[in-house]
């Protein structure tokens, strides 16, 4: 059972693969892209998750290349200021609290990092099939020999490949929220300073951030819609689909489309993934192909991380894969449950303040700025669901692995 196939090099993966490694596997991570994927938008780290990257050594400097977002502000059309707070933002939460708000491929490339030595990766090439058998797994690529492997996870993200070829078609795990979101790199031609502007209309929000240390900048251009059916792998279509639904919004946003134009892309429906059960024989999920929680809960990356960290550790302390997985499964669902809720109640947030006559004017906002203790009791959900697992220490448990884990790096639980 030493041998493990990665699908995804994205968070979950990358955090899988070095536990893995830390635990004695052979781990083999295949990748889609045809090199480490850049872009994408700030995503954040919170609670329990903090202290897995903490354990792996990287907490600060994760902290050195967070955000540092001193607040926000909401502009009409013409980009005068409407609302203007220091404690919060619409991306991050608090600005005063302990989690670390960074751009994903900051992430990923930290992660990666600290996750080279003894793990095997394959880009440019992904999945086309799995045999499971009663001692192993025979995988087919779609460029690369057919190889064989102990165990494969699907670290694939909300469009799992390893899951529709083990668990079934998405549409049946797969439950739209009803919001679409494009992100996208700029140049910070607004001179924001660790700040971030939006502008809203019925339906539709358009936004900047600045991104490291006031280099650049990252666009946000999102949209309320019935579900709409777009080739994933068709950016050009992406692009003109996002720029009809913006053409003749005020504010930036002109200039955004054009941006948009030449800038990597990324863009996909806030969808939840919902699964009962994360396993099936010799192949597990993790992170956003089991259990993505959508934008809309603010928890997704935290789910992927602290997932890798508790399947890489019941793998650790148990000889068979079965109970290992079973193991996994009860551990990470109670979390999975309550981090998942997180995105229904803020949609429950968005129409209600859409009833409230008194906001017309920005009658889109997810929640009003609140101020102080107002703010975080507010926020008092969030927080109690990133920090809903205590993390085990698996470094006594099964087959002691040939990475060392670094007793430093290791915090009671």
């Amino acid at each position: 059972m030493r041998k493990v196939l990665i699908s995804g090099a994205g968070i979950a993966g990358t955090t899988l693969a070095y536990w893995l490694r830390q635990h004695g596997f052979a781990p083999t991570v295949v990748e889609r892209a045809p090199a480490p994927r850049v872009g994408g938008h700030a995503v954040d780290i919170r609670g329990t998750a903090l202290g897995v990257v903490d354990r792996m050594g990287v907490l600060g400097r994760l902290r050195e290349l967070s955000t540092g977002m001193r607040g926000m502000s909401f502009v009409n059309g013409a980009g005068k200021t409407l609302v203007r707070v220091t404690d919060h933002t619409l991306t991050g939460g608090l600005t005063d609290s302990e989690d670390v708000e960074i751009l994903r491929d900051d992430l990923t490339g930290t992660l990666a990092s600290v996750a080279q030595e003894g793990v095997e990766y394959v880009y440019g090439d992904w999945i086309t099939g799995i045999a499971q058998r009663t001692d192993g797994v025979r995988v087919t690529f779609a460029r690369g020999e057919a190889r064989d492997f102990d165990l494969v996870v699907g670290a694939d993200g909300q469009h799992s490949a390893v899951r529709s070829l083990v668990f079934g078609a998405e549409k049946q795990f797969s439950h739209y929220l009803g919001t679409c979101l494009a992100v996208f790199t700029v140049p910070n031609f607004l001179d924001l300073d660790r700040w971030q502007t939006f502008h809203m209309t019925p339906g539709k929000l358009a936004g900047l951030y600045s991104a490291r240390k006031n280099t650049e900048a990252r666009a946000m251009l999102g949209f309320q819609s019935p579900e709409i059916d777009y080739d994933r792998y068709d950016v050009e279509q992406q692009r003109k689909l996002i720029a009809d639904r913006f053409l003749g919004h005020g504010w930036e946003v002109p200039r955004l489309l054009r941006e948009m134009e030449s800038s990597e892309l990324y863009f996909d429906s806030m969808t939840q993934i919902r699964m009962d059960r994360f396993t099936d024989g010799r192949v597990a999920l993790v992170g956003d192909a089991g259990y993505g929680p959508s934008p809309l809960s603010g928890q997704g990356t935290s789910l992927a991380l602290v997932g890798a960290y508790v399947l890489a550790g019941s793998l650790a302390a148990s000889l068979d894969h079965r109970a290992a997985f079973a193991s996994y499964e009860r551990e990470i669902r109670p979390f999975v449950r309550q981090n998942q809720a997180l995105a229904s109640m803020n949609q429950k947030k968005q129409t209600r303040f859409r009833q409230w006559k008194q906001i017309q004017s920005m009658r889109l906002l997810p929640y009003l700025p609140l101020r102080g203790r107002v703010m975080k009791a507010a926020m008092r959900p969030l927080t109690e669901a990133a920090n809903g697992l205590v993390l085990k220490d698996y470094r006594s448990l099964g087959v002691s692995g040939t990475g060392a884990c670094r007793e430093s790096h290791f915090r009671d639980a």
